[in-house]
């Protein structure tokens, strides 16, 4: 019987499946625990990103094999997912010593070994009062134009034109000159910094307020939806729920095209922080490699980094919608007033514990109460969490991202949580719709669905890490 599961498995796994393949794998191993049934299990568990549950998985299949090269092999990549290096260094020098022909365990050696040093090199230097890049580094003696890479834009007066200008430049596959591009980031940074860390605004009367979820680097599907719906304009304004960046590749067009719009109307569009636009993540999943890529220096990359550190991390819609990236704080007494008094400058990056990784990385589960997160970040909340995070703030719902959904988005927590995400076709591979939410001035909201469009032969994570590919 077990035998049987394993292969129905097998089958939805090859399907890509992996929801259905874990639930096979799981009837499997409470029937016979063997470590191959673990180990089917935790490869599930990576392909829908529940980094936590595969560490677990992993280890219980060690306790009853501890020479298992795979299970370490894929607990080390559940453990550079939730940022552990130094854990992954350790499994993969396991992997190495069990199987030491396996030129891609080594390949990922490497990679975990130079981002501990580079996460510990970082540490190491940081001080309290230490400058900006935009307070360290002058730009103003950049030249204008960087070989053929030479698009002009007076900041101070963009036009519509401008915009469709810029959409065309970057189809062509070229980059801003690094002098526009840190100017650009700069500005954004310095005007995010004066709004509130939880934005409250009001649907302009006639018009309506559009959320968006991740879109990940799509660059393409972005202009998708600004196809289907119109770009943000005084009386239609955008609220992108986070995770802009990383895994498609094209993050930096997707954010400097956001920031641009930002900068040309800004009342009009407000982009969620999410816990991609965190350093932690962005050195593993593609933005840094890309930013180095197309830009060729550090300041760059900075310049972005500082800038995600001043967006919002929430935003209330008509006094109705709260709207964040993951989910809500795992403490009952947590009011709006909580999240407003949230310092961004004394934590720029998320710790592993409290209010602001709560918000960036938490998800929603069925059952009642609090668990630990399957991600092994942050934790998982039940639909009275929800309830009573509402009931206190006198809200109507709860719009999060955080997750991909089969249909573009997913109500749950009756109804009164909703997940929306904008990346169709995830990373090429996983045939969901992307969707967005338009809410009227009457707080009436609808959906939309949209499929993925084509884009240039460019795989996702092109840029990233190698550990996560």
């Amino acid at each position: 019987m077990d035998a049987e599961l394993k292969s129905a498995g097998n089958a939805l796994f090859k399907a890509g499946d992996y929801a259905a393949a874990l639930a096979k794998y799981d009837e499997a191993v409470a029937i016979n625990p063997l470590p191959v049934y673990y180990a089917n299990r935790a490869q599930c568990e990576l392909k829908l990103e529940q980094y936590g549950s595969a560490i677990e998985t992993c280890t219980l299949a060690l306790e009853l094999d501890p020479e298992n090269a795979k299970c370490y092999y894929r607990r080390a990549i559940a453990y550079s997912g939730t940022v552990q290096h130094s854990k992954a260094v350790a499994d993969f020098q396991k992997v190495v010593s069990l199987q030491p022909s396996l030129a891609e365990a080594r390949n990922r050696l490497k990679a975990a070994q130079s981002l501990a040093r580079y996460v510990a090199f970082q540490l190491a230097i940081q001080t309290e009062d230490e400058p900006t890049i935009f307070e360290s580094f002058d730009h103003t003696n950049l030249p204008e134009t960087d070989g053929n890479h030479d698009f002009q834009l007076d900041l101070d007066a963009i036009s519509d034109a401008d915009i469709e200008r810029l959409v065309e430049y970057f189809k062509s596959g070229k980059r801003l000159p690094r002098k526009l591009c840190f100017e650009i980031v700069k500005r954004v940074s310095a005007l995010t910094e004066l709004e509130p860390v939880m934005q409250e605004i009001d649907i302009p009367e006639g018009g309506k307020v559009t959320v968006c979820g991740d879109t990940h680097g799509q660059f393409y599907d972005l202009l998708n939806i600004f196809s289907k719906n119109g770009y943000p304009s005084s009386d239609h304004i955008y609220v992108f729920n986070g995770d802009f960046v990383d895994r498609g590749s094209w993050s930096t067009e997707v954010a400097l095209t956001l920031y641009i719009l930002k900068l040309k109307n800004p009342k009009s569009i407000i982009i969620n922080r999410g816990n991609h636009e965190t350093d932690s993540m962005n050195t593993i999943y593609g933005f840094s490699g890309e930013c180095k890529s197309k830009y060729g220096h550090d300041y760059i990359y900075k310049a972005f980094c500082e800038s995600f550190t001043k967006l919002p991390v929430a935003t209330v819609v008509g006094g109705a919608y709260f709207v964040v990236h993951g989910g809500v704080a795992s403490e009952d007494a947590i009011l709006l007033e909580d999240i407003r008094k949230i310092d961004r400058n004394n934590e720029k990056q998320p710790s592993q514990s409290g209010l602001l990784i709560e918000l960036l990385w938490s998800d929603p589960q069925p059952l009642r109460g609090l668990a630990p997160s399957k991600r092994g970040i942050a934790h998982m909340f039940g639909p009275d969490v929800t309830q009573r995070f509402i009931e206190r703030n006198k809200l109507r719902k709860i719009i999060r991202s955080h997750e991909v959904r089969d249909d573009g988005y997913l109500e749950e927590h009756n109804n009164q949580l909703v997940t929306v995400f904008s990346a169709p076709n995830y990373c090429d591979s996983v045939g969901n719709k992307g969707a967005y939410i338009t809410i009227t001035p009457d707080l009436e909201m609808a959906y939309t669905q949209f499929t993925a469009v084509p884009h240039p032969n460019i795989p996702p994570m092109a840029y990233s890490s190698g550990l996560m590919r």
